[in-house]
């Protein structure tokens, strides 16, 4: 399980991208200490030897959302309004 370090978060170029296999997802909201936080787990590949295991898990609070959505909203040139 991670939680997004903004901090630490920086954008990088690769020499080599794939597009991934499409995964189950769930996420979950819940509060701890009065903040609010958004986490998205991510389960394996069905023919994987663990099936719909949980793979990944990502943890949101409000500035990392806030991060998150600004980013899509600029890399993918989206208009809101």
């Amino acid at each position: 399980m991670a939680q997004i370090d903004l901090s630490r978060t920086k954008r990088i170029d690769k020499n080599r991208n794939v597009v991934h296999d499409k995964v189950s997802c769930t996420y979950t909201v819940f509060e701890n200490a009065g903040n609010k936080y958004i986490q998205i787990d991510t389960y394996g590949r069905v023919e994987r030897e663990t099936p719909e295991k949980l793979s990944q898990s990502l943890q949101f609070d409000k500035e990392s959302a806030k991060f998150l959505v600004d980013l899509l909203i600029r890399e993918f040139n989206l208009n809101l309004m």
